[in-house]
């Protein structure tokens, strides 16, 4: 199994603690917000009593309980307050008022973090898929590595750039053995961070929060979106998040997007379990292309994760009103399970590598986004979406392996004739890495309420753009669509689509003929 979590002692004690002096003189096993000041009304701003007292239960090592009555708001000011011990809000409200404007909208509130300090490495080079390093770590650590000379995910279309330094992270055990693997060649190496890998398990539990929506107009400077954070950032290794919930309220005719109220980054081993974070309204901009373009606004985020859960998580606000923005995004992704979960959308950006799962769960509106290498694999699941799986045809459409389905239910909404699978790359553009089809796509297990749709389905569309299109950027066409068990509501078979380039690219194996 790819997500391997360690249990916590510490959590367990946590979870029946109370505030113990023992004898005279002695620290308290349990901090709470108000033996630093906090008074939980509602409108005093409690943000620095908290930060004081995370710092304390840091220092000493101690879990943190707020009183489950309290309401803390937490101001308009620039402060962060660091978690680097278990913590306990159970049903503590807390407010977050950004309806007037903040000192700074992209601090986090709150920073899960580790005390332990990076480790220092040198790496002069790597090569794609490789294994190993001769470093030896002191401990286990997550590695980032980034080559400024090369961008890639050069981004087409509405919202086009010059792409991102190439980068990814990837788990150095202390025997010099890489977990992750690495997912480009790397001739030089610009920057390298290692940050140990704490080996106890961090649980940050609870918490009710009610996010006052900024009413910002949107100022656009060449095309970039002012993003907010003013969330819960998650920057420590072997951390879980359980339990949260997350209101929007107050959202006008005008706003700015967010990065997303819980979000991971650079991290290894973080779950989400049990929370429920609501959908943003979508506003719109000016993109760099020069077309209006929606700015995408998130509940959940994560960036450079490896073994990224999520265990029953819910859009607050539902899955199917188009006017929200879709409520999961992550980028520079090493391994992604979503579990028991219902989301309005669950899209990777710039890429995931190893195992994309979406196991037993229900993907609304907005879908689900693929961009990558490895396996994507839906498994008991339904998606509600126009497409059974998109990938992104902003970064060049392409998925570098397989993409297995089992035992699962696409229910589109939109009538005409749809491909299953949205893909689509002329060969006219360099996304900064070559691009492919899904190489095998398997599907074994399949109903499709077509019942809105008059015309009948396809699995491909316009794939591979004009045949008689120069192509310097050739996009490598698949190579076997496996076709067991598929079912449809109107009884039609679903047909090929594409063009007569990419059937004869592509073999079928229907296995309903051999029955």
């Amino acid at each position: 199994m790819i997500f391997p979590f360690p249990a916590s002692a510490a959590f367990a004690a946590l979870a029946c603690a109370t505030v113990l002096t023992g004898h005279a003189g002695a620290e308290p096993q349990v901090v709470t917000y108000e033996d630093f000041g906090a008074v939980g009304d509602g409108v005093t701003d409690d943000l620095p009593a908290i930060r004081r007292a995370h710092e304390h239960a840091n220092k000493h090592g101690l879990p943190v309980r707020s009183d489950p009555e309290a309401v803390h708001h937490l101001g308009r000011r620039a402060i962060t307050a660091d978690i680097a011990t278990d913590t306990d809000w159970s049903t503590t409200r807390f407010i977050i008022d950004d309806s007037e404007g903040v000192e700074d909208n992209k601090r986090p509130l709150f920073r899960v973090r580790s005390l332990l300090e990076p480790i220092p490495l040198e790496i002069d080079r790597l090569g794609r898929g490789q294994r190993q390093l001769d470093a030896r770590p002191p401990m286990d650590c997550l590695v980032l590595v980034e080559n400024r000379n090369r961008r890639i995910f050069i981004r087409r279309g509405g919202n086009q750039n010059d792409g991102t330094p190439q980068r990814e992270v990837f788990i150095l055990r202390r025997d010099g053995t890489i977990d992750g693997g690495i997912d480009w060649e790397y001739d030089a190496i610009t920057r390298v961070e290692a940050r140990p890998i704490d080996p106890d398990l961090l649980i940050l539990r609870g918490g009710r929060f009610t996010h006052i929506a900024n009413r910002m107009v949107h100022e656009c400077e060449k095309g970039r979106s002012n993003y907010w954070a003013r969330n819960i950032r998650v920057e420590r290794s072997n951390t879980t998040v359980e339990g949260l919930t997350h209101r929007v309220t107050g959202e006008t005719d005008v706003g700015q997007p967010h990065v997303g109220f819980l979000m991971a980054s650079q991290a290894a081993g973080v779950t989400f379990r049990d929370c429920e974070v609501d959908a943003r309204k979508t506003y719109y901009k000016t993109g760099t292309g020069g077309t209006t373009v929606p700015m995408g606004t998130y509940g959940y985020q994560a960036n450079m994760v490896v073994n990224f859960h999520m265990k029953n998580c819910r859009t607050g606000n539902g899955i199917h009103d188009r006017t929200r923005w879709g409520v999961a995004a992550t980028n520079f992704m090493k391994n992604i399970l979503i579990e028991d979960s219902e989301l309005s959308r669950m899209d990777v950006h710039q890429g995931v590598s190893g195992d994309y799962v979406i196991r037993n769960s229900t993907l609304g509106h907005a879908g689900l986004n693929a961009i990558g290498r490895g396996r994507l694999v839906v498994e008991d699941s339904t998606i509600h979406s126009n497409r059974l799986i998109s990938f992104r045809r902003d970064y060049g459409s392409t998925w570098e392996g397989e993409v297995i389905i089992r035992d699962s239910r696409w229910i589109p909404p939109n009538a005409g004739r749809v491909p299953m699978f949205l893909m689509h790359n002329d060969g006219a553009h360099d996304f900064g890495y070559p691009c492919h089809m899904p190489r095998v796509i398997d599907i074994d297990g399949l109903f499709v309420d077509d019942s809105g749709t008059p015309r009948p389905l396809a699995f491909f569309g316009d794939a591979l753009g004009p045949p008689d299109g120069e192509r310097p950027f050739p996009y490598r066409p698949g190579e076997i669509l496996e076709i067991g068990n598929i079912e449809t509501a109107s009884g039609r078979d679903i047909e090929f689509g594409g063009s007569d380039e990419l059937a004869d690219a592509i073999e079928v194996v229907d296995h309903r003929a051999d029955g």
